[in-house]
């Protein structure tokens, strides 16, 4: 991993780092009352919850470039139009991306072939440069 994290800058090749979380969706339920004379604003502790989603972080660190996309679950469908956006809308010029993302169970060009027909699954492959984080080992 870090002869990859020290290769010179190659905007035709970025390095883009991609990660994901999930996160609860919460509400308020009293809305907060601002600051007056006099009186500190006040905010309630009370919520409601809304379920969850997924959010994927892809960032070019050489660039200082980041991107947010969130869907509703975290599958290997969803992390394939991550992807496809990732190449098609923020490096249509990128002749291959550098992709550096956890060891998960879904992130690999088999998702691809899940997402898209042959021929699209192949195009995006083709353009990816696929490096996984290493999993901690016990012992």
């Amino acid at each position: 991993m870090l002869a990859v994290y020290t290769r010179p800058y190659a905007p035709r090749r970025p390095q883009v780092c991609l990660d994901e979380t999930s996160r609860q969706l919460l509400a308020e339920v009293t809305p907060p009352r601002p600051v007056a004379p006099g009186r500190p604003a006040r905010q309630d502790y009370e919520y409601q919850r809304h379920g969850v989603c997924n959010v994927f972080l892809v960032c070019e660190p050489l660039r200082g470039w980041r991107d947010v996309t969130v869907s509703q679950r975290r599958t290997r469908i969803d992390w394939a139009h991550c992807i496809k956006d990732l190449l098609d809308v923020h490096y249509p010029n990128a002749e291959q991306i550098v992709l550096v993302q956890d060891n998960l169970e879904h992130p690999h060009p088999a998702s691809l072939d899940e997402a898209f027909a042959p021929a699209e699954a192949k195009r995006l492959a083709d353009r990816l440069e696929l490096h996984s984080t290493p999993s901690t080992a016990a012992g």
